[in-house]
């Protein structure tokens, strides 16, 4: 189906998207790695609850941790082996969270669910709840909760736009699962009780564009613009709907899943597989060979930077996720999860090292901030933490985290770092 134009959207940023280093390199299965760190915390909600113990012989696939509660997930051996520890771990981040460690085995024993045919809508749901599928796309809310939806809807929107720099995994998952994706949006569908999908592709993927022109998806070519991903540009870039301030997409009759989570409902369904290895994009001017990987979940970092050749002298920063929204590492004592979209290792021409110098009152931050917010009201009350007064004037509770106000800040301020904070000490309050 002929892709259409998507709408425009005002304010944002325009990047360079740096994706050339990985775009042309073909998913690589990751081998090798001998022992998995899975967090029992990999999404929106309560951790799950482990049920696998220390010696316990598990097989790929197989359920070591429970969800505690309706919005929470199961987990599943990435691997098969032996369970050595369920302990807490610090990651790259330093945050704390159990972990179920598995040494792996040299034999892939697995342990999937039967496959489904022909599934009723409550098959699929109760599938991708058993499956342990989350939000693929950084969010990690729990799918099963998000495709039952509190208000009525009536379009399905594949987010294909991954408008963050360097990342390219979801741009090769297009290109190389698109038969799973138009599956898998089938599925997501049937779920529903709806008709209608989409799939909202940046036009700086013309590849993936006309590949989905040969389905019965319908396609909507996004102009090149930071932050398209966010699901409230994307729906109205895509459908021309807005979703009310504080309100869900669903109340605009939406639902966006990403790329990766409809291959995952998928395969869940088809071939039984839980929610247990990703494609995660290796990148940045200090890696030597940029490459996308299949990885286990819970795969050390140093198990992926090795299978790019290892990373060179000049990096200088560890990132988590993409160059906008992820988070800096201390160190390569990280490991992939469900949410995981990328590593990056960057030298320093890649990165700002500039100390912040006092704010000049420009204005950059709200001319870009596509929320229409007031970046520098937050970061000067949340300097004297004055929390309440950085929502009141600053409007912090509706910022997305996309990050154009500390990229566009002359002064170089940690903007995004303010909004940051005083998110985390409002909701401690509440």
């Amino acid at each position: 189906m002929k892709a259409v134009k998507g709408k425009f959207f005002a304010r944002g940023i325009h990047l360079h998207d740096e994706k050339s280093l990985s775009a042309q390199a073909a998913i690589e299965r990751l081998t090798g790695v001998t022992e998995v760190v899975i967090p029992l915390s990999q999404h929106i909600g309560k951790p799950a609850l482990p049920i696998a113990e220390a010696g316990q012989a598990v097989k790929r696939g197989q359920l070591i941790a429970k969800a505690d509660g309706y919005v929470s997930a199961n987990i599943h051996a990435s691997v098969a082996g032996t369970v050595k520890a369920v302990e807490e771990r610090t990651d790259g981040r330093g945050a704390k969270s159990v972990c179920v460690v598995i040494e792996a085995s040299e034999k892939d024993e697995t342990d999937f669910m039967p496959p489904l045919t022909n599934p009723t809508a409550e098959e699929i749901l109760a599938r991708v709840q058993e499956a342990g599928i989350v939000g693929m796309g950084g969010a990690g809310f729990p799918t099963h909760v998000k495709l039952k939806p509190a208000a009525a809807v009536d379009t399905l929107i594949v987010n294909g736009a991954e408008c963050e720099p360097y990342l390219t995994c979801d741009h090769r998952e297009m290109l190389e699962n698109r038969d799973k994706i138009v599956r898998g949006v089938q599925y997501i569908k049937t779920a529903l009780g709806i008709g209608n999908a989409i799939i909202g592709i940046e036009k700086n993927k013309p590849d993936c564009i006309a590949a989905f022109e040969e389905t019965e998806l319908s396609v909507v070519a996004l102009k090149k613009q930071y932050p398209m991903g966010s699901e409230k540009h994307l729906i109205y870039c895509s459908t021309g709907r807005k979703v009310p301030l504080g309100k869900l997409p669903a109340d605009a009759g939406v639902i966006v899943q990403n790329v990766a989570t409809v291959i995952a409902v998928c395969e869940a369904v088809e071939e039984g597989k839980p929610l247990i290895e990703r494609v995660v994009t290796v990148s940045g001017a200090g890696v030597n060979a940029p490459k996308n990987l299949l990885c286990p979940l819970g795969a050390p970092l140093s198990a992926l930077t090795e299978a790019c050749g290892g990373v060179k002298e000049e990096a200088v920063k560890y990132v988590a996720g993409g160059p906008m929204t992820g988070a800096a590492l201390t160190g390569a004592n990280s490991f992939v999860t469900k949410t995981s979209s990328g590593f990056l290792f960057l030298t320093a021409k890649e990165t700002n090292a500039q100390e912040p110098t006092p704010c000049i009152n420009c204005g950059k931050c709200a001319d870009v901030c596509p929320m229409k917010l007031m970046p520098m009201q937050t970061a000067f009350y949340t300097s004297a933490k004055d929390y309440e007064s950085a929502n009141k004037y600053g409007g912090v509770l509706s910022c997305i985290e996309c990050g154009a106000c500390s990229y566009i800040c002359p002064a170089r301020r940690p903007l995004a770092q303010a909004i940051k904070t005083a998110k985390a000490e409002l909701r401690r309050k509440s």
